[in-house]
């Protein structure tokens, strides 16, 4: 890089904060587009510059993004946060080399940084989902058109809008602005129009129970009993004998064998006082390389029913890619002594007469586990989950914003419930109800409706918006080619 490209290097690292200041906690959603809207400016007025200066300019201005929307990985592991970030940065790098090859630069960006948050969903080691415009924009009225093809599509329509803003002139400031809007309202008009669920005129009273505690712990340097001791006395301010079930968080009894212990014996008498079943997160050894994370359906009478096993991993948190070389090289391994063992059932669980959707903290970051409950008739979504490995609430709030997402893709009611933070019941169309506060000990009871049916998005999944996107930029790029040729 020059020096005089400096400015322009500082400017895309603001845009990119811009975008950061858009998720979770922070929430200003319009930054987002902002973000875009001047990145893409500057993009396209140095479509001229060289490809490293081009590349540049998408790394800084992703970097700016992700270190900050991505903090919370710093706990989980700080070598991976500073791999991920630069690694996540290079995606854009590239994108912002490729989208400016294309006949025309500003459709190249837009389809090739869609294309860069698309890889990042899913590689490597499964993808990290989070600090995504989607996330960024849930609590927007854009997050409904989820409904019609998931967040890549959010993504996706964030980068156009930002794209119109940043091709505005003095002159064509208010026409774009008005197609704009009217791109938008046509997009919302289709989205309730279209395929979508319907109330069976059926509730669940359910009850989610978050024990509280403090935040910033590992397993290792946890009594996994005082978090069962917080959730029993919880559990026992409970009263209401017409409650449907009772739910408790992801893997707060860690044990050898469930069905033997203590913790069984003590959640089916509450289940028996309270004349419901139980579904709690339970951590099980298998031998001394794994373990498995489930959630476990307890019947009134003590029976064990339906079990769900974890299917997508948190790398570097449930378990090591590339243990081995990790641990020659002298990294923390041992923080982690044995990975998860992932499940192979669907992600479902039938709790008495009716089917939950269930996606087990990380996974909620994943539309697809969401919509692989509801493929199988699930009627409301849960979401056990524990946070309180962070400090903070960067994680947690982009996971309520996650679960808003899922919520409004499938039509459907998700109850989201954490030891330490946060808890709360979210409507179809992303409403936030009873949410807790972070360590906060406190059980949250709502008649949840039970709903059928499902939208556009459930019945296509991502892979047709993928195909189309990559099938416009290769064109786009083809036909660039044979111009200059």
């Amino acid at each position: 890089m020059k020096r005089n490209d400096l400015p322009t290097l500082a400017a895309a690292s603001l845009t990119g904060a811009l975008v950061a200041f858009a998720l979770p906690p922070w929430g200003w959603w319009p930054l987002a587009l902002i973000g875009v809207a001047l990145f893409v400016r500057i993009m396209t007025t140095s479509v001229s510059s060289s490809p490293r200066a081009r590349f540049a300019l998408g790394f800084v201005f992703a970097a700016s993004w992700f270190a900050p929307g991505m903090g919370w990985m710093w706990f989980l592991t700080a070598p991976g946060y500073i791999i991920a970030v630069v690694l996540f940065s290079a995606f854009h790098g590239f994108a912002s080399i490729v989208g400016t090859r294309a006949r025309f630069p500003i459709v190249g960006l837009v389809l090739a940084h869609t294309l860069a948050e698309t890889l990042r969903m899913s590689f490597p080691f499964g993808g990290v989902p989070l600090a995504s415009l989607a996330i960024a924009t849930a609590s927007s009225p854009l997050a409904e058109l989820s409904r019609l093809s998931g967040p890549l599509f959010v993504t996706l329509v964030v980068w156009i809008l930002g794209a119109m803003i940043a091709t505005s002139t003095r002159a064509t400031w208010a026409r774009n602005v008005v197609a704009g809007l009217s791109l938008v309202a046509a997009l919302l008009v289709i989205t309730h129009v279209g395929p979508h669920a319907h109330n069976l005129d059926i509730s669940k009273r359910i009850a989610a129970v978050q024990g509280g505690g403090p935040q910033g712990t590992l397993a290792i340097n946890t009594n996994p009993r005082d978090v069962v001791e917080r959730h029993l006395a919880a559990t026992k301010s409970i009263d209401d004998s017409s409650l449907d079930m009772v739910i408790w968080p992801e893997n707060v009894i860690d044990v050898d064998d469930f069905y033997s212990s203590v913790e069984r014996e003590e959640i089916a008498a509450e289940a028996s006082r309270l004349s419901a079943p139980f579904v709690v997160g339970i951590t099980e050894d298998v031998d001394r390389r794994y373990f498995t994370n489930a959630q476990v359906v307890v019947n009134v009478d003590g029976t064990l029913a339906d079990r769900y096993d974890k299917v997508r991993r948190v790398p570097f948190g449930e378990f090591v890619p590339l243990r081995g070389l990790l641990e020659s090289l002298g990294a923390p391994v041992d923080r982690i002594p044995r990975d998860a063992q992932a499940g192979d059932t669907p992600a479902s669980l039938r709790v008495g007469d009716t089917t939950a959707g269930v996606v087990i903290s990380w996974e909620v970051f994943f539309s697809g586990r969401a919509n692989e409950g509801v493929e199988r008739d699930a009627t409301f979504i849960i979401n056990p989950t524990n946070g309180s490995s962070y400090m903070g609430t960067i994680l947690q709030t982009q996971q309520i914003a996650s679960s808003r997402l899922r919520a409004i893709e499938q039509d459907r009611w998700l109850v989201q419930v954490s030891p330490t933070g946060f808890s709360a019941f979210i409507e179809p169309d992303g409403t936030v109800h009873d949410r807790t506060g972070v360590s906060e000990q406190r059980v949250i009871v709502r008649d949840v409706p039970l709903r059928t049916g499902r939208t556009l998005y459930s019945r296509l999944g991502d892979l047709p918006l993928i195909i189309g996107i990559v099938a416009v930029l290769l064109a786009l790029l083809y036909s660039s080619r044979r111009s200059r040729a």
